[in-house]
């Protein structure tokens, strides 16, 4: 493939990278993307993992941001009803509150009513004196809103636009790293190096995509040698998990005094989410780590609300992620926009270049559209618009077929426990099957690695999915990692390391 000329190459395999290549692969573009870690090993994977409207971003005016992802909500939750689904959101209030009743209520309606709702409900007014939901906070909120918007896997998100890219045709490189990028007569040259072999490659192609995240900005020095390149402001958010602190299905938005807000959602069923904080970041991306002073502020959030305040000592596991938001000089980090930019330079007329800054997992398909239309303008149509009644792998059943899918698997393998065939479908959907073939017992399903982890599912993260590492399966393709022991992971990790790391595409 070297010496044949791409129609586009990507750089960086995140949710904006993946989304890209999948959009161009399926109108029949030539594309090729190279990640230089695991697919969603940056910032796609250390979000809040919703797919929301970002009623917070109402305040700072950012009335198209929000209508678009408004409108994605049920587009996304109809694509993928594995990964994703609807989620009720309980917003506390008491009189004398950080912001007053009519403003909350005004946000809450043009929530309602600016993104073309049609299957998620409406806002409520809730009593807390009778509501479930008042049972963990305490007794000083007597009144709440409830409004709804939508939960996501993130990391998984991704990893189903890489596999869905690569099975329409596009050529996707896991763990191999864009060392040089420049214009040769006329297209652009691409050199790679697999960060495991240390295998050398060129790859020649018409356009080049930048979407890089957190590294955007140093992927324009590094291939124009243009050193004064600060396009994107690096946000730091951090989050923690602690142990279930409610029964209740629905997550909790909570205000604080500093004007930020924090979410509480239920989490893998036995936890719970506390996050996001928002600070401005300088260092390298990679090096990303939780401050005690984020997870003092969290705690602290948190326990404002909780009966039962929140310890660092309760904490269970945590992450933290760089938000690459476009430069706009806004003063706060948390009033810095969300919203996404799309720039294309040439050189004359050819060798074009999109770099892509900012973005959100929930608009990542928009994005992805509005990508493919500088795309065709640079280098000539091809296609139409196609993914918004698409499927990605496994999704293709109806949006509120969850339930049905999962008494399906549990007929056809009768020896699941509940826990795993509801985790399995939320995790592969119909290629739930895929992994469990003709198994007839859990021992058919091979090596037991802790928990409802069996070789059979780590085979299937191997061949089709592109994990290498154990982290990989735990944390990104699974959340495994919250219920395997020291030791069960150590036998993870010398599987892995032992097995054969077949990357397809």
């Amino acid at each position: 493939m070297s010496r044949d000329i791409l129609d586009i190459f990507v750089i960086g395999g995140g949710i904006n990278g993946c989304g890209i290549a999948r959009d161009a692969v399926g109108r029949g573009y030539s594309v090729a993307l190279a990640e230089m870690g695991d697919f969603a090993s940056g910032t796609s994977s250390g979000a809040t993992k919703l797919i929301h409207g970002g009623l917070r971003y109402l305040e700072h005016y950012e009335f198209r941001l929000v209508r678009e992802a408004l409108m994605e909500r049920e587009v996304l939750w109809a694509m993928a009803p594995h990964i994703i689904w609807p989620m009720r959101f309980v917003l506390p209030y008491h009189k004398g509150g950080i912001r007053p009743a009519w403003m909350i209520r005004l946000g809450l309606f043009l929530y309602d009513h600016i993104g073309g709702r049609k299957r998620l409900p409406a806002t409520s007014v809730l009593d807390m004196r009778k509501d479930p939901a008042a049972k963990p906070l305490k007794s000083i909120f007597t009144k709440a809103f409830e409004y709804s918007d939508g939960w996501v896997d993130d990391a998984r998100l991704v990893v189903l636009n890489a596999r869905d890219a690569a099975d329409r045709g596009a050529f996707i490189m896991a763990r191999t790293k864009v060392v040089s990028a420049r214009r040769e007569d006329g297209v652009w040259r691409i050199d790679t190096v697999n960060m495991r072999s240390g295998e050398k490659a060129s790859h020649h192609a018409r356009m080049l995509i930048n979407a890089a995240g957190p590294w955007v900005d140093g992927v324009i020095r590094g291939a124009f040698g243009r050193n004064e390149a600060h396009n994107v402001r690096l946000v730091q958010g951090s989050h923690i998990i602690v142990k279930r602190k409610f029964d209740d299905p629905r997550a909790y938005f909570f205000q604080n005094p500093d004007n930020r807000i924090i979410f509480a959602i239920p989490y893998e069923t036995d936890f719970t989410l506390i996050g996001t904080t928002d600070r401005d970041y300088e260092d390298d991306p990679k090096d990303v780590r939780i401050t005690p002073e984020e997870t003092n502020y969290l705690c602290k959030a948190a326990s404002e609300y909780f009966k039962e305040p929140v310890r660092p000592e309760d904490i269970v596991w945590s992450y933290s992620a760089v938000r690459p938001l476009y430069n706009d000089g806004a003063s706060k980090a948390q009033e810095a926009t969300r919203d996404y930019v799309l720039k294309v330079e040439d050189d004359n007329g050819t060798a074009p270049v999109l770099n892509v800054f900012g973005g959100k997992l929930t608009t990542y398909r928009r994005l992805a559209e509005h990508a493919l239309e500088k795309i065709g303008e640079a280098i000539g149509q091809k296609g139409t618009t196609w993914t918004s009644s698409s499927k990605l792998p496994g999704g293709d059943f109806a949006y509120n077929g969850y339930d049905e899918q999962v008494a399906s698997i549990q007929k056809d393998y009768p020896f699941l426990e509940g826990r795993m065939a509801r985790n399995l479908v939320r995790r592969y959907g119909t290629l739930t099957r895929k992994i469990l073939g003709n198994a007839k017992t859990l021992a058919d399903l091979g090596i037991r690695f802790g928990s409802d982890l069996y070789e059979a599912e780590v085979k299937y993260l191997i061949e089709k999915e592109w994990a290498v590492t154990a982290e990989d399966i735990l944390w990104r393709r699974t959340k495994m990692g919250l219920r395997l022991t020291p030791q069960e992971t150590a036998q993870l990790e010398s599987y892995m390391a032992d097995a054969p790391a077949r990357m397809i595409g």
